[in-house]
């Protein structure tokens, strides 16, 4: 993994990024790019079916692209009637919806059928601008990638593209009774690997997961950490106030689950470490409130119920509190409210909402998986947990029960090193990649022509 690390630098390095052929963002930056998310808009509330961390990630860059004078379009499919065709989200960001299936009642697994639909509709909407309309494609996740690769083959433009997750290392940390991700996945992200002119990897463990399970080369990949939004995701009036704008107890440890609720997050490992902390200290029954915030989506749709049936089995019904999804900046209070974020999660190819919890100035205890290392510093933001084991989550709770100056001590720090996540550096060095493909993108056409 060093390769990417010394190559591509650290998030505080990230603006300074260089590339092979000792090429940096000196060269023409395009000034157009068409934006692929298929399956989720960015329009819709992270927390709810399908929208997430992706959605949010996808939204800070278009503006902050925009911003640096990078025009931005992001398609995405339609999934009401009454939304117009083309909405500006923000000056430089216009979204455009595409009719490609039904409305409503379309799973994530069945969109592969639609994106024949899907890719006339960005057709149709590329025929009636100018030649050279777009610089370049940046597709998100495998849906958009398998669109974003006609789309650039097309227009004779490069695809840039950020897988998110892969059905490959989702397949090798599965949770118990979680659904393996399909073959046609594994086959399509195969050849979005080998058609893109460059890959944005969140972290340097992506980086090398996708050379070692995908083949992709390596100097192709490019390291951008995501960014977070830090004037909205900041410490503001302190714990006290979001507690009382929340109607939560000043004095209670608060563990806080926020995301969707699915298998893949374990939410469940939340409630089962709780149960394992009463069970050993039952006074801290009246001094301690679980807020679970988020809806059920993927294969979590299945069971809605499922984690309120659990809470129920394991008799700490009492102390959790169910709450729907919410936006960002109410999002932003409860992480400021809670003593910690937990985030068991089997996968994380980031991790965005540690860092955004870090950012309010609230610690974290994560799963030892994917991104989250370069998201959690250990023993300094937070604790990071190797394995499930519930045991384990609430040995860490435990230390935050018994001494509560933890929250603020390792607070203080978790807000120090979240400063480091902003998203004009992540923005930045997303517009080099670009940069870079076209650069190599020109050469190739130049040799093929020449």
């Amino acid at each position: 993994m060093s390769q990417y690390v010394s190559r591509l630098g650290s998030t505080r390095t990230a603006a300074r990024l260089r590339f092979p052929g000792g090429f940096s963002g000196a060269s023409r930056k395009p000034r157009r790019i068409a934006m692929l998310s298929v399956h989720t808009s960015p329009l819709h509330q992270p927390g709810t079916g399908d929208a997430g961390g992706m959605n949010v990630y996808i939204v800070e860059l278009a503006k902050r692209l925009a911003a640096i004078n990078i025009e931005v379009e992001i398609f995405t499919r339609a999934t009401t009637g009454s939304l117009a065709p083309a909405v500006e989200l923000a000056p430089g960001v216009l979204v455009r919806h595409v009719d490609a299936g039904p409305y409503e009642g379309l799973a994530k697994e069945d969109l592969p059928a639609q994106l024949c639909a899907f890719t006339h509709g960005v057709m149709q909407a590329w025929a009636g601008q100018r030649p050279g309309y777009y610089d370049l494609v940046h597709s998100h996740y495998w849906l958009s990638g398998q669109v974003g690769w006609l789309a650039a083959q097309r227009w004779g433009v490069p695809l840039v593209h950020a897988m998110h997750t892969m059905a490959k290392v989702k397949n090798a940390a599965l949770a118990e009774g979680d659904t393996p991700e399909p073959p046609a996945r594994v086959i399509g992200e195969t050849q979005i690997v080998n058609a893109s002119d460059r890959l944005i990897a969140n972290t340097a463990e992506e980086a090398d997961e996708l050379v070692r399970f995908y083949g992709a080369d390596p100097a192709a990949v490019a390291v951008v950490h995501p960014g977070v939004n830090l004037d909205r995701f900041r410490p503001a009036d302190g714990r006290a106030a979001a507690r009382a704008r929340l109607g939560l107890p000043q004095d209670a440890l608060i563990p806080l689950f926020a995301g969707r609720i699915q298998p893949l997050k374990a939410p469940d490992v939340l409630l089962r470490a709780v149960a394992v902390l009463l069970d050993r200290d039952p006074s801290l029954r009246s001094r301690i409130v679980v807020p679970v915030v988020g809806g059920p989506s993927g294969s979590g749709l299945a069971k809605p119920e499922g984690l309120q049936k659990l809470a129920a089995r394991l008799g700490i019904a009492d102390v959790v509190r169910f709450c729907p999804p919410v936006g960002q900046d109410l999002l932003a209070d409860w992480f400021r409210a809670a003593s910690v974020l937990v985030m068991p999660s089997y996968s994380e190819s980031f991790g965005l909402v540690a860092i955004e919890a870090q950012a309010t100035g609230t610690p974290v205890v994560a799963a030892a998986v994917g991104g989250l290392p370069v998201a959690v510093r250990d023993e300094v933001s937070g604790f990071l947990i190797p394995g499930h084991e519930p045991e384990a989550y609430a040995r860490a709770l435990g230390r935050f029960a018994d001494a509560p100056e933890l929250v603020e001590r390792m607070g203080e720090a978790a807000a120090a090193h979240a400063q480091s996540f902003g998203w004009d550096t992540a923005a930045s060095a997303t517009a080099d990649v670009y940069t870079a493909a076209l650069c190599d993108h020109r050469r190739r056409a130049r040799t093929h022509h020449g």
